[in-house]
């Protein structure tokens, strides 16, 4: 058989395009893709960013828990199987008890707080811990919450006496089971099958959340967080440090570039989308309320007795992180 023999042109055209090969990193996360979800989008629009740079590298998203579960996402990130995430980091404190900080009732009062706590030594310690564990941050994002329940509106602690409640971290948990709730823990992903199969009574979890998850099917009031938002959540887009140590200089440059592109665009979503949840579940039927300042600070009462409380004596450095975190005004 005689070797194949490609003309010059054709061979130099050939190599030209296996050098300028872009390099492909893969970005998963559990939300909704294609359905206006701000996570989803966030990346999406990194994606374009990064394409438009030009700098030999192309983000292929995953959205919908169809690469990696949501549980899976920070083992896989810091091992280097996963290259991108976004992911409420909290779902990691099982690893790191430190990011229970990151999901603790009554720390972020606002977006504006939020914001204000991002540039803080109480987030320069958290990012310390993501480095050790072997991911980096490329943007910030806080998700403001609230309730949702089949069974009573939720607003002052006796509320929640004897409903099943997913509550999304250590935290929100400890808090609501002093209250006398029962705790089912899973992902967001999971409530909408959990409260339709009677597993759930009650959840909080993000605004976003309650939309993209159409949870306004299964429930029949809306905790909304108001001037009282008790439940705000950190949920950073992730990339692998051991996938960032082998990139180039000028692909980093583009990845942090698209990075602070999008918590720009979500700074200017975020306070929409509480109003945005509002209005759905209004629309839907659900009965929407508001915890007064009364029952804010009743919350808080038992979240310094128990989530607070543990979380100081329990955690490597937790009350300096606990003192960081409220000695931003």
């Amino acid at each position: 058989m005689k070797p194949i023999v490609l003309p010059m042109a054709t061979a130099l055209a050939l190599c030209a395009s296996a050098a300028s090969a872009d390099t492909v990193l893969r970005a998963s996360h559990q939300f909704p893709g294609g359905q206006g979800d701000i996570r989803d989008e966030m990346v999406q629009m990194m994606a374009r960013d990064v394409a438009a740079a030009d700098v030999g590298l192309t983000i292929e998203v995953y959205p919908g828990q169809s690469l990696f579960k949501a549980r899976e996402q920070w083992g896989a990130i810091t091992r280097g199987r996963l290259d991108i995430t976004s992911l409420p980091l909290d779902y990691a404190s099982g690893r790191h008890p430190e990011f229970s900080a990151t999901l603790m009732p009554g720390l972020v009062r606002n977006q504006a707080h939020a914001q204000r706590l991002n540039d803080s030594e109480y987030m320069t310690m958290i990012k310390d811990v993501i480095i050790d564990g072997g991911a980096r941050v490329l943007a910030d994002a806080w998700l403001s919450g609230g309730f949702a329940s089949s069974e009573q509106c939720i607003t002052s602690p006796d509320t929640v006496d004897g409903q099943i409640i997913r509550a999304a971290g250590p935290a929100f948990e400890e808090m609501l089971e002093a209250a006398g709730a029962s705790i089912s823990s899973m992902p967001s992903s999971e409530i909408y099958t959990a409260m339709q199969t009677g597993v759930l009574d009650a959840a909080n979890t993000s605004s976003m959340s309650f939309i993209s998850y159409r949870l306004f099917e299964q429930v029949d009031c809306m905790t909304q967080p108001g001037d009282f938002a008790l439940w705000f959540m950190y949920e950073p887009i992730l990339i692998s440090e051991q996938v960032w140590q082998g990139l180039d200089e000028a692909q980093q440059n583009a990845l942090m570039e698209a990075g602070e592109a999008a918590e720009a665009f979500f700074a200017e979503e975020a306070a929409a989308i509480d109003q945005q949840m509002v209005d759905v579940y209004e629309e839907n039927g659900v009965e929407v309320v508001s915890m007064s300042e009364e029952d804010y600070n009743a919350w808080l009462d038992i979240a310094r007795e128990t989530s607070y409380k543990n979380f100081a004596d329990n955690v490597p450095n937790g009350q300096a992180i606990i003192d960081a975190a409220l000695a931003v005004e």
